[in-house]
């Protein structure tokens, strides 16, 4: 059904109950709806198109126990006049757009009123509050057992007087911006079963209270800023709890042995904490658990075979930890599982053929590990690409896999018969490539000869440079995609096709040599999809040049400050320096020796059809030889980029990159370079950020991405303050104050998984 309700349709003083529930209503409801149905009780009018202010009216219909008005169009005020119902039990307002009744910006009385005698349920989620939650709140009814707030733009703290109300069975604040620590007083809601305070701003530790709540079904504290560890006493919780959310928030140490026993529970997500030690053999306890996440955080030692026993488990996610040895044989015995995910760890030994047995296996993510052997092919393996497998390059098995063939059984059996031949050829090899290896490095080279570097992808070849100088067509300035400090780079299209961008060195330069051998060195051995790939390189006396895949949109730089009316959106800039921190955090953490890029700025990042982000230029990189070590060098990065240790000292280490990092994260939000004219003597961008935070925001953020006009204003300003916010914690003066690439790419997904959330596309 749909149209405009009637007036006449009201008009019956003995009616009790309206129900128009899932049709098309629209329009407004009737001034005066109360005073020609007095003696209502129930009006649901739930899932229509209902729009306009609530009528005060309805508060004469004083009979009334029943008011649903959830998902409609209504707007305005939420009626104080609502507080007369004193026989109301079930208040639900949700998904309007809906604000309070009030001059003052503190909570009018709906949310305190003290005529609520047998409220049982308060649904006003998904409302523009945009409120205070007060102390008087504790005065609600007595009877009150759900109280729905989520995603209200609540502020401020939770009050303690909220544990006065003893009924309560679920309490939602679920997505607001709610600060402060979580109330210990909470301890006293014995009869709470769900508690969602996931999505806010909440400080401190997790109080141990919490553990009293013996019914407590539902716990979501994620993605706040809690520290601490996790509590031990959550093993009190064992005959109820059935959902465990502490994801994204900053808690450290190991994961209690008491977590595991609780074996009825069927979500636990620990993800994106610094927690570190290991995972425990008791896992496998946890008898009908579906979802195990413990992704992005600091684990380490052996993968407990144990796992293999969770046959109701559907998603497994350990990826970026620390975790060694081999994936365990047991995993096969995951009859349920359908999304796997153990990459980015320092995992080895061969991939279980047991694999092959899960039926459900949709999502398989093995990269970035230090497996060997042959890559099954049997069961959802044959449905798998090489995203599966990326960077294990003791791995072999199918062309479309990107590794190289396994051998066959007879090149075994050959290898068999000659083994007393074999090693006398090997040490022979080895020192034939010693030689080599000396004689190009001293560029003795006699030959024209080209030589492709790179062992590990089947699509690298040699190349010559007269194929090359055909592709770019003799280097001309018309193919020039752009300079460097020791080089050109060319657009060009080999032989076979490919599209590809040529980096050909300036042999003037002595500097250009080290850059050639650095690149070769790195890009040959980290493999990320936010890092330029490199396809082969071309090396004699006279001519060096890298052959890198062509990234269509050109350098960040070039879009940022293009004169188009094409302009990158809130949205896009977010997505763009989350793959760049990603990279950067492959680059710190992510590979077996840490590598400090150097040279971090808008016009070494890349762009692809898809706005995907790809650091490139890898010239000036440095590797460091341990976890926190740092080197000195003399080579200088940009001006405006470079950390202040870099340019003093020439201190090279992590927190270097990560102050490039800030400092281009300004620069890509207010579309200031920091070598722009305005800045001059004292003042640099970082100062004029950090004078204009947090309140003169506005004022220097690209024109383009926030009109006080447009839609979301207020959201985008949130978003915005808290980039800003980010950016100078990269860029403080001091090392040591900086945050690293790891907590960066965490707090970059909160602010835009916040943001999507707001205006609506979560």
């Amino acid at each position: 059904m749909s149209g405009v309700v009637p007036p006449t349709t009201f008009n019956l003083s003995t009616i009790r109950e309206i129900e128009l529930v899932y049709n098309n209503f629209s329009g407004g409801l009737p001034s005066t709806l109360g005073l020609w149905v007095p003696n209502l009780k129930s009006l649901w009018l739930d899932f229509n198109s209902f729009s306009g202010p609530i009528p005060k009216s309805i508060s004469n219909a004083s009979q009334l126990t029943h008011l649903d008005l959830y998902d409609n169009h209504f707007s305005g005020f939420i009626p104080n006049a609502l507080s007369a119902l004193e026989n109301l039990q079930v208040l639900s307002l949700a998904r309007n757009n809906l604000t309070i009744e009030s001059t003052t910006s503190k909570v009018s009385s709906i949310l305190s009123s003290t005529t609520f005698k047998d409220l049982r349920v308060l649904i006003l989620g998904h409302n523009p509050l945009n409120v205070t939650l007060p102390t008087s709140i504790g005065n609600l009814s007595a009877s009150l057992e759900y109280l729905y707030l989520r995603n209200c733009n609540l502020r401020g703290g939770i009050p303690d007087e909220i544990a006065k109300l003893s009924s309560l069975v679920t309490l939602d604040l679920f997505q607001n911006g709610l600060s402060g620590t979580i109330p210990a007083s909470f301890g006293k809601l014995q009869k709470l079963q769900g508690l969602y305070l996931g999505n806010n701003e909440l400080q401190g530790t997790i109080p141990v209270e919490l553990c009293q709540l013996q019914r407590l079904s539902d716990l979501d504290l994620s993605n706040n800023m809690l520290v601490g560890s996790i509590p031990m006493c959550l093993g009190d919780l064992a005959s109820s709890l059935r959902w465990l959310s502490l994801a994204s928030n900053n808690l450290t140490s190991a994961i209690p042995s008491t977590v595991w026993s609780l074996t009825d529970i069927l979500h636990v997500d620990l993800s994106s904490n610094s927690l570190n030690g290991s995972l425990s053999v008791d896992v496998g306890n946890l008898k009908v658990v579906i979802v195990i996440d413990v992704s992005n955080n600091q684990l380490s030692g052996n993968i407990s075979s144990s796992i293999g026993e969770l046959q109701a488990l559907v998603n497994l996610s350990l990826k970026n930890n620390i975790f060694e040895g081999s994936i365990p044989d047991s995993f096969g015995k995951l009859i349920s599982v359908e999304s796997l995910d153990l990459s980015n760890n320092n995992l080895s030994g061969e991939i279980p053929k047991s694999l092959q047995k899960l039926l459900y296996l949709k999502f398989l993510n093995l990269s970035f590990n230090k497996l060997y052997g042959e890559i099954p092919s049997g069961g959802h393996f044959a449905n798998f690409s090489s995203q599966s497998f990326m960077a294990n390059y003791g791995l072999c098995g199918a062309s479309r896999l990107q590794v190289p063939p396994c051998k066959d059984a007879s090149r075994k059996a050959l290898v068999s018969v000659w083994r007393y031949v074999i090693p006398c050829v090997s040490v022979i090899a080895i020192v034939v490539v010693l030689v080599m290896v000396v004689l190009l490095r001293r560029r003795k080279v006699k030959h024209d000869s080209e030589i492709a570097l790179f062992p590990y992808q089947e699509i690298w070849r040699k190349v010559t440079q007269l194929e090359l100088s055909r592709a770019t067509n003799g280097f001309k300035e018309d193919n020039l995609l752009g300079n460097g400090s020791f080089g050109s780079v060319y657009e060009g299209i080999l032989s076979n096709g490919k599209h590809v961008a040529v980096k050909v060195f300036n042999l003037e330069l002595e500097e250009a040599f080290k850059s050639f051998d650095t690149e070769c060195e790195l890009l040959c051995n980290i493999r990320h999809r936010n890092l330029v790939k490199i396809i082969t390189c071309c090396t004699n006396v006279d001519f060096k040049a890298l052959v890198l895949e062509y990234i269509p949109l050109g350098s960040l730089d070039k879009l940022l400050y293009s004169d188009d009316e094409f302009c990158m959106n809130i949205l896009q800039r977010l997505n763009i320096m989350t793959d760049v921190a990603s990279a950067l955090e492959y680059l710190h953490f992510g590979y077996s020796t840490p590598i400090v890029h150097c040279d971090l700025k808008p016009s070494n990042v890349l762009l692809d059809e898809d706005m995907v982000a790809h650091v490139a230029d890898f010239g000036i990189a440095k590797l460091l030889s341990g976890e926190d070590s740092m080197t000195q060098t003399m080579t200088l990065a940009t001006i405006g980029y470079m950390a202040p240790e870099y340019g003093l000292d020439g201190i090279v280490s992590r927190k270097g990159d990560v102050y490039s990092y800030g400092i281009m994260l300004m620069e890509v939000f207010t579309k200031k370079k920091p070598t722009d004219e305005m800045f001059a003597g004292e003042m640099n961008l970082k100062q004029w950020v950090e004078n204009s935070f947090p309140h003169s925001i506005p004022w220097i953020i690209d024109a383009k991405l926030l009109r006080t006009e447009g839609r979301h204003y207020a959201i985008k300003k949130d978003c915005l303050s808290n980039v800003m916010e980010l950016a100078l914690a990269c860029s403080a003066t001091s090392p040591e104050e900086r945050i690293d690439m790891k907590n960066i790419v965490t707090t970059l997904n909160k602010i835009k998984k916040k943001f999507l959330i707001n205006i609506g596309q979560i």
